[in-house]
């Protein structure tokens, strides 16, 4: 466990960063957007881009960044980014702009089991997984040029076993399907840290913060299943509460700390937070790993998980981009 007071230590350092590049998917609220406010509160003439949907959300923000920051460069793109069409737009956007990026933080998502996209994926997943690996591969190059920062916000450190016969998911019950896209997740991190050597990858589980997204989960007949579920899992597990402006402050740290630098490995136990040492961390609500996830990662790399994960998501692209 980091301590809180570590946190901000690191943070009010860096007022020293030279004009830090960052992209924020998904930030008009929730986590994002906490997020968002406390790294545009401690770093100096940031330049930001932020994604959402929501133009009086994202108008709301930009009001308090002139008071928190006036001397920061901002600037709100309104998309709907479960398409990854839309998402290649986006990024076509910003590296007409930007010759390099700091950070890529990813927090999109919504509760819908049922919904497709127009593309043919299910809502969920486009959200939460193929359009932030879309992102990751449009902005690789921006990201590998300045020694570069990715972090998705979803189930890192929650990682489980995947099946081989059904890498989409789509046979999966609710117990195992988190397992599933978190290791999904990690595992396709870890190939982009192949390509980009330089660039760190964090997947990181946030624990049990109160958001807009959170409360929405909780109503209709979807939320009382959840409700049901929730208060059985709570008979076994330990629940992390995290007040969400702590939350912004731990992601901006895992944004910017030497601590999950490439070069720098991080350790807080006798397991590296790295996943085998390739710039790829997975990390709970408290910015550490847990060992566990090795074990689960190393089964699968040897099982060629990995490999088939990689080669689902290329044929996932390939099939949207006949599409258009």
């Amino acid at each position: 466990m980091v301590a809180l007071s570590t946190v901000q230590a690191s943070n009010a350092l860096l007022k020293t960063l030279p004009h830090p590049v960052a992209i924020f998917v998904g930030a008009t609220s929730g986590i994002g957007k906490s997020t968002l406010l406390h790294y545009v509160q401690y770093t100096s003439c940031p330049r930001i881009y932020f994604i959402g949907r929501s133009q009086s959300a994202a108008d709301a923000i930009l009001s308090e960044f002139n008071e928190i920051n006036p001397d920061g460069s901002y600037a709100f793109i309104q998309a709907d980014v479960s398409l990854l069409n839309t998402v290649d737009g986006v990024c076509k956007t910003i590296r007409e702009k930007e010759e390099k990026i700091d950070l890529l933080f990813m927090s999109q998502g919504i509760l819908d089991f049922k919904s497709k996209t127009s593309e043919q994926l299910p809502l969920m997943r486009a959200l939460s997984y193929y359009s932030r690996m879309r992102f990751i591969a449009n902005l690789l190059p921006l990201l590998e040029a300045s020694s570069g920062r990715v972090i998705s916000v979803m189930m890192g450190t929650k990682e489980g076993f995947i099946n081989p016969s059904d890498i989409r998911g789509e046979k999966l019950s609710f117990w195992n399907a988190r397992g599933h896209h978190s290791s999904m997740m990690t595992l396709t991190m870890e190939r982009f840290a192949e390509m980009a050597p330089t660039v760190s990858f964090i997947h990181n589980y946030p624990g049990f913060v109160e958001t807009p997204f959170g409360k929405k989960m909780m109503q209709g007949v979807t939320g009382i299943f959840i409700k049901v579920l929730y208060a059985i899992g709570m008979l076994f597990i330990t629940r992390e509460d995290i007040p969400i402006d702590e939350s912004g402050q731990r992601h901006v740290y895992m944004a910017t700390s030497d601590a999950f630098s490439v070069q720098k490995p991080f350790k807080t136990t006798d397991a590296s937070a790295e996943s085998d040492g390739n710039g790829v961390f997975s990390l709970g609500a408290y910015c550490d790993p847990d060992e566990r996830v090795q074990t689960v990662l190393d089964i699968l790399r040897q099982d060629g998980i990995k490999e088939r994960v990689w080669l689902h998501l290329q044929e996932e692209f390939k099939r949207i981009d006949d599409m258009i």
